[in-house]
């Protein structure tokens, strides 16, 4: 059965995952990524989990400080970060390896203040939700952890 009927080529897709490596459009990858359905794949320097924290979230993202101000410590880590308005993704799915790990909720706010949805599953989990996710067209952005030999 076919479940897609118009499927685009051109767009950021994982094409297989497994123990030490997953394949996006079929390029392997040995090492944490993260990618959206345009652009390039980044290499995401996490091992583990629990080595994930707001600073990486956002890289992952593709968000940005703004610019160096002198009264920035004023304002809260929140609203010290600048989003560009057409890739602000609506969804972050964190692929933690071949176990579940919920990340720390105070590392998410951040992203969660700037209306970013976060949920944190199994690398295969995250693999199967961001395919169907970014063939509905919907901005989402994938870091995945490989799942340990």
């Amino acid at each position: 059965m076919k479940l897609h009927a118009n499927i685009n080529t051109t767009l950021n897709a994982v094409t297989a995952y497994g123990p030490g490596f997953v394949d996006v459009n079929k390029v392997r990858y040995e090492t944490a990524v993260c990618f959206g359905p345009e652009g390039d794949v980044a290499v995401w320097p996490v091992r583990d989990a629990a080595e994930i924290t707001t600073d990486l979230l956002r890289r992952a993202c593709r968000i940005e400080k703004k610019t160096s101000n002198p009264l920035d410590f004023l304002q809260s880590e929140e609203s010290a970060l600048r989003v560009p308005a057409p890739d602000t993704p609506e969804i972050l799915l964190i692929g933690t390896g071949k176990k579940q790990f919920m990340v720390n909720r105070e590392i998410l706010k951040p992203l969660l203040t700037l209306g970013i949805g976060v949920e944190c599953m199994t690398t295969g989990a995250a693999a199967r939700t961001y395919n169907v996710l970014m063939h509905e067209g919907r901005r989402v952005i994938a870091a995945l952890l490989i799942e340990e030999l």
